[in-house]
């Protein structure tokens, strides 16, 4: 009876203190408490119903439209750079930028004192030479006569032949330098070739132009800018999209309110690098009848690939999965994403066929005959743990 008296107070005592603990740290424990129950409510399967909530994306009707995306640079269709086959000083400049021009009339003319002089000099070694030519001519018929009489040989005779054939072939040289002068003569004075516009003037009046190794350019004209084009660059990946006579639109900074509009015209087989990557140039005819877009202009352009009027469609997240085994119960392997939508309907859940049709960067055209105006794609359920890349697939441009 002692010893049982003896523990029972210190019993009492240990209660106590583990009570007064408890008591004094009594919002700790309480924190502690909630936490674990919550941990067991996630991670064990009691109180759950077992049934799965599924994630969904809406699908829905509207339009779609396919299109590439690049910038080029607006020109005219036919420019003209007129140049300088002499050299001289100019002496008269007769347009400046924007004058309307017709095919013949004068732009500038070029101080035209030493292209004359080497026509007169060339004028002057022509009648000359045709003198001597004379002179030759008189000779050889004269030693003709002499030789068929027998008072000069035959040597002397062919010798005075000679002289007269180098004769005339000196008149036909001096004849080509003098046409040749004078054609130098006749460039003196640069004309217009076509009609058209004058967009640049690279000279000013008395300047000199040298003519030695090229030709100096002096104006640029546009032959038509109610007819203008546009160079752009499209890369590898989207080239193959494109064909001649594809619709365009396209807008520039000028007139940022105003879509314009133009057609493919050609797309150039010559590949040209930059950065690492491989561009086409396409070819954009664009009708200006209104005078508006200018030379230079940079066209922000949109190429129009494909379209589908009242279309159904579904955001390109809706077709990440890659596979329905976890998601959808009983499903036979013949049922997979690339063939087959699972759609709910209230509270089914049905496979139907599918095809792709045209994609965006966000949305991707759905061709089916069995969607009906409220179908949901199913594209996961709540609590779903990704445990394989192979679970999703990125949608198919």
């Amino acid at each position: 009876m002692e010893g049982k008296e003896n523990l029972t107070p210190q019993k009492t005592s240990f209660i106590k203190r583990v009570w007064n603990y408890i008591w004094r740290n009594k919002w700790w424990f309480a924190v502690i408490i909630i936490v674990a129950g919550l941990l067991c409510w996630w991670l064990c399967p009691f109180g759950k119903s077992g049934k799965k909530e599924y994630i969904t994306m809406d699908i829905t009707r509207g339009d779609i439209t396919q299109s590439v995306t690049a910038t080029g640079e607006i020109q005219p269709v036919n420019t003209i750079n007129v140049g300088s086959q002499v050299s001289g000083t100019i002496e008269d400049i007769f347009v400046d930028y924007n004058s309307h021009v017709k095919k013949g009339d004068i732009l500038l003319t070029i101080e035209p004192s030493v292209l004359q002089s080497t026509v007169d000099e060339s004028l002057a070694t022509l009648d000359s030479m045709k003198a001597e030519l004379k002179y030759a001519q008189s000779e050889y018929n004269r030693n003709q006569s002499l030789y068929h009489d027998g008072f000069i040989s035959r040597a002397e005779m062919e010798k005075s032949q000679t002289v007269y054939e180098q004769a005339q072939q000196a008149v036909n040289k001096a004849q080509y330098a003098y046409e040749r002068a004078v054609t130098n003569l006749g460039y003196a004075t640069i004309t217009s070739p076509v009609d058209g516009t004058v967009i640049s003037r690279k000279v000013d009046k008395g300047q000199t132009v040298a003519a030695s190794f090229q030709t100096p350019d002096l104006f640029e004209i546009a032959e038509d800018l109610s007819k203008m084009q546009i160079e752009t660059a499209v890369s590898e990946a989207d080239i193959g999209m494109i064909k001649d006579g594809m619709p365009v639109t396209f807008t520039v900074d000028a007139y940022p309110n105003m879509v314009f509009k133009g057609n493919v015209q050609q797309i150039r087989l010559s590949p040209t690098t930059v950065s690492n990557v491989v561009v086409y140039t396409v070819v954009i005819d664009v009708d200006n009848s209104d005078l508006k877009l200018m030379p230079g202009m940079t066209a922000f352009v949109t190429v129009v690939v494909a379209n589908a009027k009242d279309a159904w469609k579904t955001k390109n997240s809706g077709l990440l999965i890659r596979s329905y085994k976890n998601i959808v119960d009983n499903v036979s392997d013949d049922i997979t994403p690339k063939t087959h939508l699972a759609i709910k309907r209230d509270k089914d859940i049905v496979f139907i066929p599918y095809k792709r049709g045209i994609a965006t960067p966000t949305e991707t055209q759905i061709i089916s005959d069995e969607i009906k105006q409220g179908d949901k794609i199913i594209v996961g359920f709540t609590g779903q743990k990704t445990t394989n890349k192979g679970d999703m697939m990125r949608p198919r441009m």
